[in-house]
């Protein structure tokens, strides 16, 4: 069912539209896929804004109209807007963009590791909750050293909002790990001998995880057929 909604605009992007209501309240809409709107919209600018039930926890903006000539700001009336609807519209951004990178480090266990690693977001794809995400680690240990590459799907839970505060997700991929592992021996005469070994393995990762709407997120990965076992990392998506 759908619901008019009148007010002012603060700010108007390709994927969002917030506006202030009549009644003094912001209020962010994202666009419907074919949603009828004006070439541009200046800021300050009535409108009246044609929105349907939610989507990712937000109204869906279905068309809007231009009701009059932009507004002059008048004295007195302020221009701040509330830092949760900046960052509302920051998530928004930072969803709808088919590609994204981002940073992360962590610890492995079964080898022990410090980890460090990118990552990057390529989709969606098919729907707003699957996307593609290519990632390399590199792992240092007292032993082990590690390159890996992994190739995972992830797909964001659906009691989770695209826009809201937090978002679960799950994933799982192939991922392709070389590691070399060093030992040292002494014998007699102070003399060490290096042992080295260089393994190459394929596993079969999966990913739980959460991402906040600041960017960060923590995540586990645990290996089949791979190692180490389990990873933890804590990052940031840009």
């Amino acid at each position: 069912m759908s619901e008019v909604v009148r007010g002012t605009v603060v700010s108007s992007t390709s994927s969002s539209l917030t506006i202030r209501t009549e009644s003094g309240r912001y209020e962010t809409f994202v666009y419907a896929r074919g949603a009828g709107r004006p070439a541009s919209l200046a800021v300050r600018s009535p409108v009246a804004v044609t929105a349907r039930g939610e989507r990712d926890g937000l109204r869906t903006v279905v068309a809007v109209r231009v009701t009059g000539a932009p507004a002059a700001a008048g004295e007195g009336e302020s221009d701040v807007v509330p830092d949760e609807v900046r960052r509302a519209e920051s998530q928004i951004r930072r969803q709808v963009r088919r590609y994204g990178v981002g940073v992360r480090g962590g610890v492995g266990f079964d080898p022990e590791l410090l980890t460090a690693g990118v990552q990057a977001r390529v989709g969606p794809f098919f729907s707003d909750s699957i996307s593609l995400r290519p990632s390399a680690e590199f792992g240092f240990g007292e032993v082990t050293t590690l390159f890996a590459l992994n190739f995972e799907a992830i797909y964001r839970l659906p009691f989770t909002p695209r826009t809201g505060r937090w978002q679960a997700y799950v994933g799982a991929g192939p991922s392709f790990n070389f590691s070399h592992r060093n030992f040292e021996a002494a014998q007699a005469g102070d003399r060490d001998i290096d042992f080295g070994d260089f393994d190459y393995s394929t596993g079969l990762s999966f990913v739980t995880g959460v991402e906040f709407r600041n960017g960060t997120f923590v995540e586990m990965r645990s290996m089949a057929y791979g190692k180490p076992a389990v990873r933890v990392f804590f990052g940031y998506n840009f």
